[in-house]
């Protein structure tokens, strides 16, 4: 049968996982089904189960693929920038993945392999920020990570979202990204940390 041929072949668990990540990517995680994506897969509907237990466990290996992938986009990017430019791309190529590693209520967020892949992706987006000299990232570089990180997340959930539509137009979403960031340091530089009011230091109170 087909759903002994998959099986045994050792491909239900990626053929369950793409047909989540399709089913996520046009309806949303609130329309996962085992039994509707095990139909999709071919396999009889308790077959899933062997490999995710329950909708939540396959959710946390969504969540923890994606961040695995999430690392490796964001390794080797030359500067902060780029970094966030790779943000925007993954959010772009892997808009599945993206929606459910942000909603930490759809997983277990004490599973060890997605705590061990969340912990190298933030790592790659911490050295993004200690790759800056002092002046460029304040006194809190923590704040700047912050900061950076609301930037790129943002950007990139405003383009899922349709609603860069208009802004953006038949533009390269990555080049706009890149002037959006232009625009931001240029503004900083405009306006450096001497000549800002009397009372008030780096970033803090």
């Amino acid at each position: 049968m087909t759903s002994e041929r998959t099986y045994h072949h050792g491909d239900l668990r990626r053929a369950v996982l793409t047909a989540a990540l399709d089913v996520i990517g046009t309806e949303g995680p609130g329309a996962l089904s085992l039994r509707d994506l095990a139909r999709r897969a071919g396999v009889s509907h308790a077959a899933p189960a062997h490999h995710f237990k329950d909708r939540t466990g396959l959710l946390t290996a969504i969540a923890t693929e994606g961040y695995e992938r999430f690392a490796d986009a964001l390794a080797d990017a030359p500067d902060l920038r780029e970094r966030g430019v790779r943000y925007v791309r993954f959010a772009a190529d892997h808009p599945a993945h993206f929606q459910v590693m942000f909603q930490p209520d759809l997983y277990r967020t004490d599973d060890p392999d997605l705590l061990a892949a969340k912990d190298r992706a933030s790592s790659e987006l911490r050295a993004g920020v200690t790759g800056l000299p002092a002046a460029g990232r304040g006194d809190d570089a923590r704040l700047a990570g912050v900061a950076a990180w609301s930037l790129a997340h943002g950007f990139a959930t405003l383009l899922l979202s349709g609603n860069l539509e208009g802004a953006v137009g038949g533009q390269d979403p990555e080049a706009v990204f890149r002037s959006v960031t232009e625009l931001l340091f240029a503004s900083a530089a405009d306006h450096p940390a001497a000549e800002r009011p009397t009372g008030t230091r780096g970033t803090g109170t």
